[in-house]
């Protein structure tokens, strides 16, 4: 079958109108499907790269793992953790399991070689929730409480360390396990008062 070229002329001037709609149809489609084809080649359709589990890695280690993927990498920061070995991936932003497009850059935070510092805050003579308060506002997450001889309770009257009493100012590691020597309002020196003593008949 062939396309008779003058009849379809003839029909185009007889119904402009409607040439002019067909036309318009078919440059729309033909618009949308470049479209869609630039997009797709953008966004790399189908493509999608899942983060893969680097963490406890060693650095080097992982670079050549994210690189093998198609995935860049940035050190955005370092924090300090017993969790994995100094120098090794604590956390991956987006998170591992993600799906991603090839190219993507991955955040990555260390574990720093050493623990961070933080000065000791002057809570002598402060109230045992004040001084708890000041503590944990310095940055450190580990403290207890020892009560010991002092008329005052509740009364802090020192923060220990490993057997020594720190003084304000001093910088200790955020993870250090730190003591609050408190006042227990007498009560120690009370029950060593009311202790029987070797020899001492208690019916007397």
């Amino acid at each position: 079958m062939q396309i008779d070229i003058k009849e379809i002329r003839i029909l185009m001037k007889r119904w402009p109108v409607l040439t002019h709609l067909i036309s318009a149809i078919i440059i729309f489609c033909i618009i949308i499907f470049f479209v869609l084809k630039g997009l797709n080649a953008y966004t790399l359709h189908n493509q999608a790269i899942v983060i893969p589990d680097i963490k406890g890695l060693m650095m080097y280690d992982a670079a050549v793992f994210l690189e093998n993927k198609g995935l860049r990498f940035e050190v955005i920061d370092s924090v300090y953790t017993q969790e994995v070995k100094s120098g090794a991936i604590v956390e991956v932003i987006p998170a591992i399991g993600s799906k991603v497009k090839k190219g993507r850059i991955v955040f990555i935070r260390i574990n720093a070689y050493t623990a961070q510092m933080a000065a000791i805050p002057d809570v002598k003579d402060r109230s045992l929730r004040q001084g708890e308060l000041l503590v944990k506002a310095q940055g450190f997450t580990s403290v207890e409480i020892k009560y010991v001889n002092s008329p005052y309770r509740d009364l802090i009257i020192g923060i220990e360390l490993s057997g020594k009493l720190l003084s304000p100012g001093e910088m200790a590691p955020l993870t250090s396990a730190l003591i609050l020597h408190v006042g227990d309002g007498g009560l120690t020196q009370e029950l060593t008062d009311v202790t029987p003593t070797e020899g001492t008949d208690s019916n007397d």
